[in-house]
């Protein structure tokens, strides 16, 4: 197993037949959240959210590292992809007994949270999507998504954490917030490599174009202005697709609103998880 060192276990919970980070926080009678982050992502990258909304005094959240991230271990024997994920996401469901769920997910996470909506169209009830990337890239976007995870095999995290924060963060943010970018440099140096790799290599085999009129529940789409990845002119096409409401466009954000402007992205959220 890979990335096991840092819980030896402890911790743990079996989901979807498979050791994963998990934890429900929380009013446990409360509305269910699940939380799914992106690839350089934890479960730890939704603090700022949660404790910015108070949502443990309301909800009952459900947080888990994606396997082969944070404290999530990987089976050498295991081969990473979107559907994979979105399996795990199912026995996270099937765990905590949740129906009727709202899904916030981020960036690789988008995609996971699409693909388990579109499978199981009567769990969720409503989706946030921060930063959705586009659900079928180019070979040349998947070469160079490739191309990440040589180099994290290869040389380790220190030699894609430079290229994570330039590409993903604002200008604005890389000058005038150090505090989100030392936020998402802790995030990416912490990850274990194969596991980064492994979930590059699920990323870059994103192929088929997902069936988004499939979606059935409300959802709402959060990007920022500077976002390479998930710019807005992808968000208002995903937001035609889903029939949602005209995407949020966070001024001077990239690709990572929850370090970048947790304030902004609160605000964008509250009304709509509360509606």
């Amino acid at each position: 197993m890979t990335n096991l060192s840092k819980s030896n276990g402890i911790g743990l919970t079996q989901i979807n037949n498979k050791p994963l980070h998990y934890q429900n926080l929380g009013a446990k009678d409360g509305p269910s959240i699940i939380f799914i982050h992106g690839m350089g992502g934890t479960s730890e990258c939704w603090k700022p959210l949660t404790n910015t909304l108070s949502l443990t005094l309301s909800h009952s959240l459900h947080l888990f590292d994606l396997e082969g991230h944070g404290l999530s271990p990987t089976s050498p024997l295991s081969v990473l992809s979107i559907p994979s994920f979105a399996a795990d996401v199912k026995g996270i469901f099937e765990h905590a007994e949740i129906s009727g769920a709202t899904l916030i997910a981020h960036s690789m996470g988008c995609l996971i949270a699409l693909a388990f909506a579109i499978e199981h169209p009567g769990l969720v009830k409503k989706l946030i999507l921060l930063g959705p990337p586009e659900s079928s890239f180019s070979e040349e976007v998947s070469q160079g998504i490739r191309g990440f995870a040589k180099l994290a095999r290869t040389k380790g995290m220190a030699a894609v954490v430079d290229a994570v924060v330039a590409s993903s963060t604002s200008e604005h943010t890389r000058s005038k917030n150090p505090l989100a970018v030392a936020a998402l440099r802790l995030s990416v140096m912490g990850q274990d490599p194969e596991g980064y790799a492994k979930a590059c290599s699920a990323l870059a085999g994103a192929k088929q174009l997902l069936d988004i009129g499939k979606v059935e529940a409300e959802t709402l789409i959060i990007t920022g202005d500077a976002d390479l990845m998930s710019p807005p002119l992808v968000c208002e096409k995903y937001a035609k697709d889903l029939k949602a409401k005209e995407p949020v466009v966070l001024k001077n954000v990239g690709h990572w609103p929850i370090f970048e402007d947790v304030v902004g992205l609160s605000e964008a959220i509250k009304t709509f998880i509360w509606a």
